[in-house]
């Protein structure tokens, strides 16, 4: 399983943080369609089988629809909700990718994998070991950089030139210095949901080696029993929908809970 390497310049010391795969990181991803999905099906013996991903996801190669020029994401999360404005203009390339994933529901049950604070939080490794095989070489090419890489806004994680595949992150800050590494935003979150997106667990930090957050590799080869049982303070997405056109975003609602205080030591 590949890493993707990213390095960023943090405060005025300077000092240097790696980005594991698709930067900041990346893996494989799957899909669900809008009308009546095959799905495979997990279930405990005596229970009720549930639907666990759609089976369309396992054929990347066909999930090739053109997304709207504009359209909305709504993530529910273990942490509240929150909406991705896509603007197709800003990176075609990826904009169609992400439409094409959230259409399959690719992100349902995915985790925050990597979240680093005051910098920005991973997503984008699929909670089905099947799913993430079939997306690994799933390569799309780079977009042009047309917008910042600043607070809020949504960008996919990439191993080097033209390496894209399922995973993305949201800055929690500005980032601009990505902007000369090919990283191409395509989409934004709000003020209001990015209230949400800070709430995100931040305490684990990066994967091996620099910190003690799951491994990327790992993730994709057990899926999400991985994270439960080494990270289970990690949030997570119940749902990853589209919800129509920019304007009808549905207002982004943070959980209840408050988020746990940092640890004393995060890793550099």
């Amino acid at each position: 399983m590949r890493k993707l390497i990213v390095m960023f310049l943090a405060g005025i010391f300077g000092f240097v943080a790696v980005a594991s795969a698709q930067t900041p990181a990346q893996t494989p991803a799957q899909s669900k369609t809008a009308t009546a999905p095959k799905t495979a099906t997990t279930a405990k013996p005596g229970t009720t089988a549930v639907r666990a991903y759609d089976r369309a996801l396992l054929r990347p190669a066909l999930l090739k629809d053109k997304a709207p020029e504009t359209f909305q994401v709504n993530f529910v999360t273990t942490r509240g909700e929150f909406t991705v404005t896509v603007t197709r203009a800003w990176a075609p390339i990826g904009a169609d990718r992400f439409y094409n994933l959230v259409k399959h529901h690719f992100f349902d049950n995915a985790s925050f994998f990597r979240v680093i604070p005051n910098f920005m939080a991973q997503l984008g490794v699929s909670a089905y070991p099947p799913v993430s095989a079939a997306w690994e070489k799933a390569t799309i090419k780079d977009d042009p950089v047309t917008q910042s890489n600043k607070r809020g806004y949504v960008t996919f994680a990439t191993a080097g030139q033209d390496t894209r595949t399922t995973q993305i992150f949201i800055n929690f800050k500005d980032n601009s210095r990505l902007d000369r590494d090919g990283f191409a935003p395509f989409g934004k979150v709000d003020d209001q949901g990015m209230k949400v997106v800070d709430m995100l667990y931040d305490v684990y930090g990066d994967g091996p080696p620099q910190g003690s957050g799951p491994d990327q590799g790992q993730i994709a080869k057990q899926g999400k029993p991985y994270l439960d049982k080494g990270w289970p303070k990690l949030d997570s997405i119940k749902t990853a929908t589209l919800v129509g056109p920019a304007g009808a975003a549905t207002p982004a609602k943070p959980a209840a809970a408050p988020k746990p205080a940092p640890a004393a030591a995060k890793p550099q």
